[in-house]
């Protein structure tokens, strides 16, 4: 499989699996492994380090063995291509804005890797969105403190909504675990209530979701989907027509 075409959290998993096989790997055995560059290597060792899915040592890189690691690796891998196409249907359709909203997802965190946000205000619960986009120049970004759930990178719980109380923003950009005709829905209740808090504190509301959550069932709804001003998906028409003639707000391309 060649690498150099691949998208970062595919070599990611590469990376990962080749590691768990083998405890440990320098830079230039992955490099040779991936068919890519030692810088590239490099990059993504960083990046993955910061994630807590491996350890890096001196020239490379040891597995971690951790109960916690496949949930987060999951979380940025699969159905990548899924976001990455929903993120292009959005992000010509979104308004002009000077602050928002971001939440945790891996579909926000594909569109925080694309969308242009200088000289924004940018408030987030999640860290991979917070520190990406504190690189960034011109962009100001305020990260909600809270429980930290290792899971999904991101800050729940009561402090973290007590601190979005402080904050009113022109956009809310936001993911579901779910979505039914009724709503959209959340895995935990503490998730549900960060966004519900954020949804309160902004002017228009959109919804990502890639075409892999519908129908999914979870317990707890955030809000009905005719409160968002817009969904955007890479579902297809047949699946996204019983939310049109609901008169929902979706788009598909």
């Amino acid at each position: 499989m060649d690498s150099r075409n691949m998208f970062s959290s595919e070599r990611f998993k590469l990376i990962a699996d080749y590691l768990k096989e083998n405890n440990r790997a320098t830079v230039d055995e992955l490099s040779k492994v991936l068919y890519v560059s030692l810088a590239t290597v490099r990059r993504d060792l960083a990046e993955m380090s910061k994630l807590g899915l491996i350890q890096r040592t001196h020239g490379g890189a040891v597995f971690l063995d951790s109960s916690n690691e496949v949930n987060i690796f999951v979380r940025i891998e699969k159905n990548a291509m899924d976001k990455e196409k929903t993120v292009s249907i959005a992000i010509d359709k979104l308004p002009e804005f000077n602050s928002v909203f971001i939440d945790n997802s891996s579909t926000c965190l594909a569109l925080a890797e694309r969308m242009d946000f200088s000289y924004k205000t940018i408030i987030t619960n999640g860290l991979q969105i917070a520190v990406k986009l504190s690189n960034k120049s011109g962009v100001n970004v305020i990260f909600l403190g809270g429980n930290i759930q290792y899971n999904s990178y991101s800050t729940d719980g009561s402090l973290t909504t007590e601190m979005l109380e402080k904050f009113h923003v022109d956009l809310m950009l936001s993911s579901a675990a779910g979505i039914r005709l009724d709503g959209a829905y959340e895995t935990t209740v503490e998730c549900m209530q960060v966004k519900r808090e954020a949804f309160k504190r902004a002017d228009k509301r959109y919804l990502l979701v890639d075409k892999n959550k519908f129908q999914n069932s979870f317990v707890y709804r955030v809000e009905s989907l005719d409160s968002y001003d817009a969904i955007f998906t890479n579902a297809t028409d047949e699946t996204i027509a019983p939310y049109q003639e609901k008169g929902f707000r979706i788009y598909n391309r």
